[in-house]
């Protein structure tokens, strides 16, 4: 006779995988996870933490990753069926929402008269130059301009609060554009099948998952080398130490990437990282507060 308490926990953590899905399918999640990079930078670069550029990101990312939902939909037919499922079933509701948001978001920008409203339109372009600009025929390319993308938010950010020319600032654009760009590469594993069939070059469909795990690795240590070499030589301070909790945490997924796991180990453990360090920093935040 089945255990009643094993059915309650397959139970519950069925439910909790549905729920987890939900926010990955619906890219509420990713969403989340650009805010996140809006929260570390502010706090990083000791700045008021204000909404309005909470949502003008949330906005931005539903609109251009639901976008891109559609645009990949014959790959995700391959790659993650069950991501394909949900867009053919729900795609039409979320990408109304994200073009609302993004419509609201250029209304506020505006109406408030923002300094660099005009660039409110960039996420347009990433879309065109992501989506069916072609970049994704040319090896690596399709990374960077994920992490470039990134990258921008603390530009945004600085730019936003009259500080784009600071240190701070100017690390956490290149601090981000090079993490999400391994990011990016790791989540290619995911993506190999669906990839050689539609003759996409990336690193795991050239080199192999074994291979991109071990480069992916390196680059991730390297990085954090760099930063603690340049806090050690005074060039940006102590406390920006802090993100080398982010570097620890793609090290330790990382090895378990493989073709075989589902858009939860992509869609949440990875996607999660920058989740995970504005965490980290607002708890430290917290407490020398």
């Amino acid at each position: 006779m089945t255990n009643p308490t094993t059915i309650h926990r397959t139970q519950w953590v069925s439910s909790i995988a549905a729920v987890l899905r939900f926010l990955v399918h619906s890219n509420l999640f990713i969403s989340l996870a650009t805010v996140s990079v809006v929260v570390t930078t502010v706090f990083l670069a000791d700045l008021p933490l204000e909404p309005l550029p909470l949502f003008i990101v949330f906005a931005v990312t539903m609109f251009v990753y639901t976008v891109n939902r559609f645009t990949d939909l014959e790959e995700d037919e391959q790659n993650v069926p069950r991501r394909a499922a949900f867009t053919k079933r729900y795609g039409r509701i979320w990408l109304a929402l994200g073009v609302g948001l993004y419509g609201i978001a250029i209304g506020i920008a505006v109406a408030f008269g923002l300094a660099g409203a005009i660039y409110m339109l960039l996420p347009l372009a990433v879309v065109v130059l992501y989506s069916v600009g072609g970049v994704k025929q040319i090896f690596l390319v399709k990374n960077l301009v994920v992490g470039l993308a990134w990258g921008a938010i603390p530009l945004g950010v600085g730019y936003y609060y009259e500080r784009l020319g600071t240190l701070e600032i100017q690390f956490l654009f290149v601090y981000v554009t090079v993490m999400i760009t391994i990011a990016a590469v790791i989540f290619d594993v995911k993506d190999i099948e669906g990839d050689q069939e539609e003759g996409i070059p990336t690193v795991p469909n050239l080199f192999g998952p074994r291979v991109t795990r071990i480069v992916s690795l390196v680059a991730t240590i390297v990085v954090a080398v760099v930063v603690v070499a340049l806090v050690a030589s005074g060039v940006i301070p102590t406390e920006f130490l802090v993100v080398l909790a982010m570097n620890a945490y793609v090290c330790a997924y990382i090895p378990f990437a493989s073709p075989d796991l589902g858009p939860l180990y992509y869609g949440f453990v990875v996607d999660g990282e920058h989740v995970f360090l504005a965490v980290v920093v607002a708890a430290l935040e917290a407490l020398v507060w």
